[in-house]
This record gives C-alpha cells, structure tokens and sequence, in this order.
C-alpha cells in the first residue's frame, strides 16, 4: 500500500455512514476494502486499513500486561475498536458510541497521512487547524531537527 495523503470532506447519513472518496479508495487500492475504526488520541476517529491493524496490534500484544501502565494502554487503544466492511457504495457504518465519542454529527473531515486516516467532526478539524503553533519551523525543529534525511 503507498502512503496515503489528502483531505476529504464527508457526509455522514442518518444511519451514521459515510462514502470512501474515490481518490482515497484509488490510495488504498481496490482489494482494501476492510478496516478497523477505535477512538483516537485526540477527540477523533482512527481508521486503519486491515493490513496496517494487524501490523500494530502484532507489537502492541507484545506488551507484558503484568505491567500496569502496560495494561492502561491496552485497555484505551482498544476501547471502541471495531472491524468494517466497505458496502457496495464504498460507504463504512460507524457506531452512534463512536460518532458520539468524536462529536460527529453530520460534516466529517478524513485526514489521510502514512497508512492511517483520522476521522473529525468538521468544527473540531477546524479548530484543530486554528490552533497551529505560531512557529512551524520551530516544530518542525523540534521533532525532526536530529533525524538525518538521506538525498
């Protein structure tokens, strides 16, 4: 699977599904059609392609549960983690536990980077995108200033 970019704005209908757009669809390419959705670090969605579930939950079920912080984390990466299955209109049924959980009503936003998208209530990707820090450099800096890129 290649890296996954863009956003795309979303409807969600009253049964609580939404469309795939067919430039992310392209992205992920035509046999991904299962995925697992749980809660997100922030009040947001996470949507992982199968495949890349798999690759996570293999190192996260490595982690040794007599540890308590260990558990705690187990415990609130599951919580709310379901499997999908992309309809015949390429739409994915999210649970009311979940849209609630991210304040999803009706506008989504799915932000696609790496090989996951993240699933946002319209308003709070907006607020999100409002509260970027003054300095991007200096982030940037930051988190990538000992990381040697190869040319």
């Amino acid at each position: 699977m290649q890296q996954l970019l863009g956003e795309y704005e979303c409807k969600i209908d009253p049964k609580g599904r939404f469309r795939i757009p067919t430039d992310l669809i392209g992205q992920l390419g035509e046999s991904m059609n299962s995925f697992v959705v749980n809660r997100g670090f922030e009040k947001c969605l996470m949507l992982y392609p199968e495949t890349v579930w798999e690759r996570i939950t293999t190192e996260i079920n490595q982690l040794n549960l007599y540890n308590k912080k260990n558990r705690d984390f187990v415990r609130y990466f599951y919580r709310g983690a379901q499997k999908l299955e992309l309809d015949g209109a390429d739409r994915l049924l999210i649970t009311k536990r979940l849209l609630e959980y991210a304040g999803i009503d009706k506008d989504v936003i799915l932000s696609a980077y790496n090989d996951r998208i993240e699933v946002w209530a319209k308003d709070q990707y907006d607020m999100l995108l409002d509260e970027e820090p003054d300095d991007f450099s200096d982030l940037a800096e930051d988190v990538l200033g000992k990381i040697k890129i190869d040319e």
